[in-house]
């Protein structure tokens, strides 16, 4: 019998659990309480002897039970020896409902999983609720015009969900945490294919804006590169970033790594000023849970101040030279 939420519990290159695990957790044991409380569980791939370095962080995260599989193998990140070891813990594990991370493993290994349980999968959600005592996965579609909430016919229920679209607890949410190790044999793995290197791509502007505490983002009012500089003066005055929808990445204003959006990231900054952006769902999914959000635009009915704290309905040409002066 299925039960149970069981995330996938990333490792970086860094050998850090990724910080979606604890988005995921603290989204799980919420939905849990929907499921007559169902144990909150992860699934790790992790070489040898390393078990003990992510236990306190396990512990005081909500998880009732950690099952990991151990080996020499999991030395970096090979979609043919993880998917192989995945497919066969699931197998054990058994869960009701399983989530993974959007990153940029989470989204290789999710789907080769689904495939191989035959069952449906739910991608880069926005949300998750259970209704009935089934998952409810939503997500943007017809290009970021309508959220569609799915439910999954098949078991288990299987979804991935971006970084930063959840927040992890506020507190610790300890528990007696359980470890349990499976075997996995992967003795008759036969790879024709070898990784010789990572090459990091270090890209400031996308290191930036993951982590940014105030994003000035700029659309199609801003009208031109002199548009972005003057967004470029006010983040930098305020110790921020520049981000960007669609529209003014395909009008060639700013880079792909500036995007913010469903086809872009996902930011969560304390401080969101939105210059020049109508407000179109395709956009407001990757913003919509900063702290606080201040939209400048000409159009007093531009959907962007429906979900702004502060509004002021003006020229973003007049507006910023404003601040900049009064900062």
């Amino acid at each position: 019998m299925h039960s149970g939420i069981v995330i996938w519990a990333e490792i970086t290159r860094e050998e850090y659990l990724h910080t979606v695990v604890f988005e995921l957790s603290s989204k799980a044991c919420e939905l849990s309480k929907k499921l007559d409380n169902c144990e909150v569980m992860a699934l790790l791939l992790v070489k040898p002897n390393m078990i003990d370095k992510y236990k306190e962080a396990f512990c005081v995260s909500g998880f009732d039970k950690i099952y990991y599989v151990e080996s020499e193998l999991f030395e970096k990140y090979r979609a043919d020896i993880y998917y192989r070891a995945a497919i066969e813990a699931v197998k054990k594990i058994n869960p009701e409902i399983m989530f993974i991370g959007a990153t940029n493993q989470g989204r290789d290994i999710a789907p080769r999983i689904s495939s191989a349980l035959h069952t449906g999968l739910t991608a880069d959600c926005t949300a998750l609720d259970i209704v009935d005592g089934k998952l409810a996965a939503t997500r943007p579609t017809f290009g970021g015009q309508l959220m569609a909430t799915i439910l999954s016919k098949t078991t288990p229920q299987m979804a991935t969900v971006r970084p930063k679209v959840f927040k992890p607890a506020t507190s610790d949410i300890a528990k007696n945490t359980e470890f349990i190790k499976l075997d996995v044999d992967l003795s008759d793995i036969n790879s024709a294919i070898e990784i010789l290197e990572f090459k990091k791509r270090l890209n400031s502007e996308l290191n930036e804006i993951d982590s940014a505490e105030i994003i000035v983002a700029g659309g199609r009012g801003m009208q031109s590169k002199e548009g972005f500089d003057l967004l470029k003066k006010l983040a930098d005055k305020l110790g921020g970033v520049v981000g960007a929808s669609r529209v003014a990445v395909e009008m060639g204003l700013a880079s792909k790594e500036c995007q913010i959006g469903q086809t872009g990231k996902t930011v969560t900054p304390k401080l969101y000023i939105a210059c020049g952006i109508s407000g179109a769902l395709q956009h407001t999914v990757g913003m919509e849970n900063s702290t606080k959000i201040i939209a400048i635009n000409k159009d007093k009915n531009a959907p962007i101040f429906e979900i702004s704290d502060y509004g002021y309905v003006g020229d973003a040409f007049e507006v910023i030279p404003q601040l900049l002066e009064i900062l």
